[in-house]
């Protein structure tokens, strides 16, 4: 079982619909038993997943130990795809983290599931904070979604030195640019200086998840951010390899 988080410091990045797409790339493209395991509690990859309304238990219960977290999981509509969802009992969930003081907590409860998935995504919330720490010793690669402005780039940075900085974490990190747009220079100017770095355009097909609430490949196959999101999820197949 792997572990990928989908990871930024700032929000409005593309991070959920980056973290919804690569969880069906997975479950669709490469055949994996995948979960998504929904921490923000906006809960919008839950949302775009169909989960509708409260479970019986909130989604914090999960974190405390109150509740198995595999009695939360959700089926979706999507083959071999399942849901762990989020709700607003998570917007605490940095003094959770801290309260509890096990480091280690959301690696071991990943760990739990591994029995019954190839591939875990995580959707985080924003922001460096006890949480995120929690998501770098949890996944085995992050994926950073980064739009090609200075001030999302120097986000992504801030990430890259925290990392860095960290003793004993070695948790790989993979940039993306989102939300590109050719038309503008400054978009060029940062494709051009960071070639190698996954790109997802901005695009009308990745607009309408909002509307369609279901992942891009169910109803856009052919359409260039489909392909964008197939090549991502095959950068970040090789990726996970390399640490294997």
């Amino acid at each position: 079982m792997t572990t990928i988080a989908v990871y930024s410091l700032k929000g409005g990045v593309g991070k959920t619909t980056l973290a919804v797409n690569l969880a069906w790339a997975a479950a669709t493209l490469s055949s994996r038993r995948t979960l998504l395991w929904d921490l923000d509690a906006q809960a919008a990859s839950s949302w775009l997943l169909g989960a509708d309304g409260p479970g019986k238990w909130p989604a914090s219960a999960a974190i405390t130990g109150d509740v198995d977290p595999a009695t939360l999981i959700r089926a979706t509509a999507v083959e071999r795809l399942s849901l762990l969802p989020a709700d607003a009992s998570l917007r605490h969930l940095d003094r959770l983290f801290h309260d509890l003081d096990k480091k280690k907590r959301l690696a071991k409860l990943a760990t739990a599931l591994a029995s019954d998935y190839d591939r875990i995504v995580v959707d985080c919330p924003p922001g460096l904070t006890d949480t995120s720490d929690q998501v770098l010793r949890a996944a085995d690669l992050v994926v950073v979604p980064v739009i090609p402005a200075p001030l999302s780039t120097r986000a992504f940075d801030a990430v890259a030195a925290h990392v860095s900085a960290r003793k004993g974490t070695g948790t790989p990190l993979l940039p993306v640019f989102t939300m590109v747009d050719r038309r503008r220079a400054l978009h060029r100017a940062a494709l051009e200086a960071q070639p190698d770095w996954p790109v997802i355009p901005m695009a009308s097909a990745i607009e309408s998840m909002t509307e369609r609430r279901a992942p891009v490949g169910t109803y856009a196959p052919r359409t260039p951010a489909a392909a964008a999101i197939g090549a991502l999820w095959r950068a970040v197949e090789k990726a996970v390899a390399r640490q294997g």
